[in-house]
């Protein structure tokens, strides 16, 4: 008779092998990479609790960290209240059409839309959907000019001295004339974007452009010599020896263009929607600064670190895309 009984021990050695591979993942992290930043925040964590203690305004001292975290609670909660109401506006509207339609299967019903304040989060969505709406036309347009900045010398002659009169313009300078535009020429009986949020989209749109143009034409300029003569002998079809020779080789260059467009209109966005008031995290800061209250400036300091936050995420988002493209997975990317 066969009397083994099955045990749990393959079982067992699985999850020490799991456990195992964890360790070795986690001791395989440089412990620099970690200790380092966290050094660094709460280095600037005490010097920005220190001074603010000594620093008084018009509304109080000014914020430190503790002040800043409570606060960036408070809006969260603010928001979860907001939508709150929000869901019972429409669960109200959906009893009074039952009802209506109870009574007369051939009534009319319409959901209103729910008009209540934008939240901070609100506001942040809105933002970010601005400024990567802004990024990708001004990406859609720069990209293929500095291409063919890049191949030809004529054409970046001509266009080049443009790039240097509107690179140095500030925004705030065509935010004026952009509103304008879109005014008399964005009318429709039911658009598709709001005018608003075209504005801002579109002075984040020229402002992103003159990075990615410039820098996708030096890379492309720059391309190694022996690949051009390679593509020459083989005979590459003008497509083919774009797609196969100059993007790959630009790559670097391109995404640096892509990164420094990013942020630069990142930072745009947000003046142009504290000019303009239109909705976003620029019109958060001014709407609180105008307020006045105790508790503004830590609330504007709260949207200050978000914006910083998600320029970072931004940023990392770029490298990550850009690590993806690039056919040297070696290299080494800040």
């Amino acid at each position: 008779m066969n009397t083994n009984v099955p045990t749990s021990e393959p079982s067992l050695t699985r999850v020490d092998l799991v456990l195992k591979r964890t360790l070795e993942s986690i001791a395989s992290v440089d412990i620099k990479n970690v200790i380092y930043p966290f050094l660094g925040i709460l280095v600037f964590c005490l010097l920005w609790s220190l001074s603010a203690s000594r620093i008084d305004t018009s509304l109080g001292k000014f914020p430190g960290p503790s002040q800043v975290y409570s606060q960036a609670l408070v809006l969260v909660d603010e928001h979860k209240a907001e939508a709150e109401k929000e869901e019972a506006f429409y669960q109200r509207q959906e009893v009074r059409n039952a009802k209506k339609l109870q009574s007369n299967p051939d009534a009319t019903v319409k959901i209103r839309k729910y008009t209540g304040k934008e939240t901070f989060l609100d506001q942040i969505l809105t933002s970010l959907k601005t400024v990567l709406f802004g990024f990708f036309v001004a990406s859609f347009i720069a990209i293929p000019v500095g291409i063919a900045c890049g191949l030809s010398d004529g054409i970046y002659k001509a266009i080049n001295p443009l790039i240097q009169i509107f690179k140095p313009v500030s925004p705030l300078a065509w935010l004026p004339l952009i509103t304008m535009v879109v005014s008399a020429t964005y009318v429709s009986d039911a658009p598709l974007f709001e005018k608003s949020f075209l504005v801002s989209a579109l002075t984040v749109s020229l402002c992103c452009l003159w990075p990615t143009l410039i820098n996708t034409a030096v890379g492309v300029a720059n391309v190694d010599k022996d690949l051009l003569n390679v593509s020459r002998v083989i005979r590459l079809p003008a497509i083919t020896h774009i797609r196969r020779i100059i993007l790959p080789a630009s790559v670097p260059m391109i995404f640096t263009g892509l990164r420094l467009s990013l942020a630069t209109g990142w930072m745009v966005l947000i003046a142009a929607e504290m000019l303009s008031q239109n909705p976003g995290l620029g019109k958060f800061v001014w709407d609180e600064f105008q307020n006045g209250s105790s508790n503004s400036l830590a609330r504007i300091m709260v949207a200050v670190v978000v914006i910083g936050l998600i320029g970072f995420a931004l940023d990392r988002l770029i490298l990550i895309v850009q690590k993806a493209a690039s056919w040297d997975k070696l290299a080494v990317l800040r």
